[in-house]
């Protein structure tokens, strides 16, 4: 009888008073986890900001107050003047994007073209292949530097193509030891998609490049882009592999010249900080700008 009563009657009509009550509970429940992330994204923000508003000030604001005292702030831009001009940071700005860029696009291609040979292609050994892959996940970059590098000059002193004289040293060393990175993680995501599609494509007669080209690309893009901007921006701030592999000082990055800089001016922070702002700049704006894909990819998989 009281089921048909509650049938007869309907369901209940949400007032709007009753919709604001619930909205504002579910504000107050989720109040502490909101309070905590801005906890967090300001303790994090903070070492930029402070840097960022140094970078701005004259020397002799730095020296007798804090970066947080903003009622003696004083704007300037002579510090980033000084060092885009005076102290080659242009230059090497310059030159930290020849070795990024290419650094990036290399292992990219290399990763993406052996990610789908191991996930849909059939050869001898290929699992054999793909736990070796793995396992060079496990030594440490370190270790082969001196190997590499004594390859690299034999390299030069029997052919003459002066891979330690240019990029193409660092270019090769980046690509190499980004390798079983990336492939193991596009081939974690090439082989979640539809085996469908492939079979659909290749009944059509769609060759292996085509299918690799059309269908499966298109639908990595997230993960892609997500190895992209880790590679770049690992890239970008690197200063061991720049130490090593590029020996040339015109063809110095960021990360050495801010060191030339900390050895040379390590208490004109007005100078370091506006050197330091400028690495960081390209960094932040690729991350935010592509913050979308990186999220999609970092998800990649884990819902077919």
């Amino acid at each position: 009888m009281a089921q048909q009563i509650d049938a007869l009657s309907g369901p209940a009509v949400e007032t709007p008073a009753r919709t604001l009550s619930e909205r504002i509970l579910r504000m107050l429940n989720k109040a502490p986890i909101h309070l905590g992330l801005a906890l967090v994204g300001l303790v994090w923000l903070a070492p930029s900001i402070g840097l960022l508003v140094t970078s701005f000030r004259p020397r002799s604001d730095i020296q007798s107050s804090g970066w947080w005292d903003l009622g003696r702030f004083r704007f300037t831009l002579e510090n980033y003047e000084s060092v885009l001009q005076a102290q080659g940071m242009l230059s090497a700005f310059i030159n930290t994007l020849w070795i990024s860029i290419p650094s990036t696009i290399l292992p990219l291609l290399l990763c993406c073209m052996a990610a789908y040979a191991f996930s849909w292609l059939r050869f001898p050994f290929r699992d054999t292949l793909f736990l070796l892959v793995i396992t060079l996940l496990m030594i440490p970059v370190q270790v082969a530097f001196i190997p590499v590098l004594t390859l690299f000059r034999i390299l030069d002193e029997t052919t003459g193509v002066g891979l330690l004289r240019g990029y193409g040293a660092i270019w090769l060393a980046h690509t190499a030891f980004a390798l079983p990175f990336g492939i193991f993680l596009l081939r974690n995501f090439f082989i979640t998609l539809p085996r469908d599609l492939i079979e659909a494509a290749r009944i059509d007669g769609a060759s292996d490049i085509n299918i690799f080209r059309t269908v499966v690309l298109p639908l990595s893009v997230p993960a892609i882009a997500a190895y992209g901007i880790f590679q770049f921006l690992w890239v970008w701030n690197d200063l061991l592999m720049a130490l090593v592999f590029v020996q040339d000082g015109r063809n110095w990055p960021l990360t050495r010249q801010i060191l030339g800089l900390l050895g040379t001016y390590g208490s004109e922070w007005h100078l370091l900080a506006a050197g330091a702002f400028i690495l960081m700049t390209v960094p932040l704006l690729v991350f935010f700008s592509l913050q979308r894909y990186f999220v999609q990819g970092l998800l990649a998989g884990s819902v077919k």
